[in-house]
């Protein structure tokens, strides 16, 4: 189980887009037994279907029984069927689809943590730490809080990374929610990187129980220089393996980014394959896919007006969950 599981993730994908949460679930008496999280996706453009769970990285299916996901599996369907989805799409849970073709295939990276920061310092690559002692030897000042002011900084910088990547950015509604929901109630962090008083690099994590994600990074790239985004990353790490938590995941990331895998691997982090399943509700058969790295408009984001962004990504992203 991970924080994409908690129902306070639920609230803010639910809030954030109008999304109906669905939970299919098995009971032994009053105990809950196994749990299918899902959110009804409906939109005029892109059709009904099923999600597990949009705009998140992996949340598979929490049960340890093959017949257990079966019955959940089926009752997904049927309801799908009922409520005209075109399809279902699973992130994860390939233990229990062994047979099945995935959709999408990414890489997830996941460091293992010790109470000990130098203890995990040491096992960076020698890149690594040269570049987090660059920001240091910058004076580049790193503070962590779970308030809206420092998730209000984060936002301005996650609008020029999304736009200089040629995507818009997430709503702010949506980063508003995921504080009120998830931030500050214990369950995430805010970690701004400065430099002479400006913010120039930063990070959202988001954790449960003793399991944390490194889940949205962004910066003012005429800063990269002073390696602010090490210096952001290394302290996230630090704060956990001072708090008692175990894991680190890094996200996940596509086959083809070879230089991101690379980056993550410089951390010491496990790589690991996250597969992705859509089954076609028409057919009945689970349908591969072709990722798309030439989505339209890109070109045209990088060029539009910054204040025009937000509006953007408000208009496009429950579309695409």
């Amino acid at each position: 189980m991970n924080i994409f599981h908690s129902s306070a993730w639920a609230a803010v994908l639910s809030l954030s887009y109008g999304y109906k949460p669905l939970y299919f679930s098995l009971f032994d008496g009053t105990d809950i037994e196994a749990v299918l999280p899902v959110m009804e996706v409906r939109s005029l453009f892109t059709g009904c279907r099923g999600v597990s769970l949009p705009f998140t990285d992996i949340c598979a299916p929490l049960t340890g029984s093959s017949s257990s996901f079966t019955c959940l599996w089926e009752k997904a369907i049927e309801y799908g069927k009922i409520h005209d989805w075109k399809f279902i799409e699973l992130r994860g849970g390939e233990s229990f689809l062994p047979a099945a073709v995935p959709s999408l295939i990414f890489f997830s990276h996941t460091l293992r943590l010790s109470p000990d920061p130098d203890r995990v310092f040491s096992s960076l690559t020698k890149t690594t730490q040269r570049a987090i002692n660059k920001a240091k030897k910058e004076n580049v000042e790193v503070r962590a809080s779970s308030s809206l002011e420092f998730l209000n900084e984060f936002y301005r910088l996650q609008i020029l990374t999304r736009k200089r990547h040629g995507l818009p950015p997430q709503p702010y509604r949506f980063f508003k929610l995921l504080h009120d929901h998830v931030v500050s109630n214990s369950l995430g962090l805010v970690i701004l990187a400065y430099w002479k008083d400006r913010c120039v690099a930063g990070a959202v994590c988001l954790h449960s129980d003793d399991k944390a994600i490194y889940k949205y990074a962004a910066s003012d790239f005429r800063y990269q220089h002073l390696r602010p985004n090490n210096l952001v990353m290394w302290e996230a790490i630090r704060y956990y393996c001072l708090n008692g938590f175990t894991t680190f995941c890094l996200g996940r990331t596509e086959p083809e980014n070879t230089g991101l895998r690379h980056f993550k691997a410089g951390w010491g982090a496990r790589e690991e394959i996250i597969k992705y399943f859509r089954y076609d509700l028409q057919t009945g058969y689970f349908s591969g896919g072709e990722r798309n790295l030439n989505l339209p408009g890109r070109r045209l984001f990088t060029l539009l007006p910054t204040p025009l962004l937000p509006l953007l990504g408000y208009l496009f992203y429950r579309h695409a969950g």
